[in-house]
C-alpha cells in the first residue's frame, strides 16, 4: 500500500500489516501514523489485507450513485479516524469490483461486513450510526480474544 507523509508528501509503501502500526516516512523521518481514512480497495488489496492485517476490519459495500451509501460515508471516514491503530476501514465499490461483493453475496447497498482474522464476523445491510458501527468492531475484537 502507498500512503502519503502529511510532513513532506513522500509516498511510503507500507506492508498490510503494518496499517494500523505508526511508522516512519522514509525521506523524512517524520511518524507516519495509523491509517485513518477508509481506503479504496481492489480484489487484491482487499485479499492482501485480509490476509495479513491481525485487527477487526470494516467493510463498507457502496456505490458512486447509491444515496444511503453517500449518506454513511461521513461516519465511515469518521470511524476510520476513531479507530486508528485499532481497526481497518475499507470501501468497495462494487460497480467497479462485483466479484468482491458477489463473494460476500452482497444484495443491498451500502453493506458492511466486519472480518477478523479473515472471517465474517457480521454483516448488516442498511445505514448505521457510527456508535453501531463502533460496537460491532468492538466485538470482532473480543471474537478474537
Amino acid at each position: 500500500m502507498l500512503r502519503k507523509c502529511g510532513a513532506c508528501g513522500a509516498s511510503n509503501r507500507v506492508p498490510p500489516k503494518h496499517l494500523t502500526n505508526t511508522g516512519r516516512c522514509g525521506s523524512c523521518k517524520a511518524p507516519l501514523p495509523p491509517l485513518s481514512a477508509p481506503l479504496d480497495v481492489d480484489v487484491s488489496a482487499f485479499d492482501d489485507i485480509l490476509r495479513e492485517v491481525k485487527t477487526p476490519v470494516l467493510v463498507d459495500f457502496w456505490a458512486e450513485w447509491c444515496g444511503p451509501c453517500r449518506m454513511a460515508a461521513p461516519e465511515v471516514a469518521a470511524l476510520a479516524k476513531e479507530a486508528a491503530g485499532s481497526a481497518v476501514v475499507l470501501k468497495v465499490d462494487t460497480e467497479r469490483h462485483p466479484d468482491l461483493a458477489a463473494r460476500y453475496r452482497i444484495q443491498s447497498i451500502p453493506t458492511f461486513v466486519v472480518l477478523h482474522g479473515g472471517r465474517v464476523v457480521l454483516q448488516k445491510s442498511g445505514v448505521a450510526p457510527r456508535a453501531e458501527m463502533r460496537r460491532w468492531l468492538g466485538e470482532a475484537a473480543q471474537v478474537s480474544r
